[in-house]
């Protein structure tokens, strides 16, 4: 079984890949949704993060207040270093897992969908590392749309990542999208062909 790294900075439409993959069959493993799982209401994840940051993180019913947490870390390069090192571990520890589910099942191939897979190392875990890239301008003009954010917030989560030069330099793949959604679907579906998924 392959294993494809799928990476992407924020607003690179590295989530729209994810989703079309699933679309089109292919078993995907999103490291969102499991940043999701581990800190959900009552896990050991949910408690280390509020020991570490405080219960004002907290939404009445008890779920984590992702809105909040992300200000916070977003705008703080101790916090998020410190939120990476509660859950990274636990994010992978699921993956793996997922991985060999995938593997058990007789998957030809798995997608690991990981925003941080280059940062974190993650892509000594994948056969290949598949990179979905825009323009600065862009990711910023999608971020303020979807968030609700400042040009000067979505600029501010830019800066809190690796920039896209250095990831190229790690990718197998590159996948251009600056132009339409279907554009991009034909860039995945063009990959999908040449490696045989």
């Amino acid at each position: 079984m392959k294993v494809i790294g799928l990476t992407g900075g924020i607003g690179s439409g590295k989530s729209a890949v994810t989703d079309y993959l699933t679309e089109r069959g292919r078993a995907v493993i999103d490291a969102d949704v499991l940043a999701r799982e581990v800190v959900a209401v009552g896990t050991e994840g949910l408690a280390a993060v509020v020991a570490h940051f405080g219960e004002d993180l907290l939404l009445p019913d008890g779920r984590l207040s992702r809105k909040a947490l992300a200000a916070r870390v977003f705008s703080d390069e101790a916090a998020r270093a410190a939120l990476n090192g509660l859950l990274h571990g636990r994010i992978l520890r699921e993956m793996r897992a997922r991985v060999a589910q995938c593997r058990a099942a007789g998957e030809r191939v798995v997608f690991l969908s990981v925003p941080l897979l280059i940062e974190t190392g993650m892509q000594s875990e994948t056969d290949a590392v598949w990179l979905v890239d825009a323009d600065d301008a862009e990711r910023v003009r999608r971020i303020c749309a979807r968030d609700g954010l400042s040009e000067a917030e979505a600029r501010l989560r830019l800066a809190a990542q690796l920039p896209s030069a250095e990831k190229r330099r790690c990718a197998s793949e590159l996948i251009d999208n600056s132009g339409t959604l279907r554009d991009l679907r034909g860039a995945v579906d063009a990959l999908l062909e040449k490696y045989g998924f």
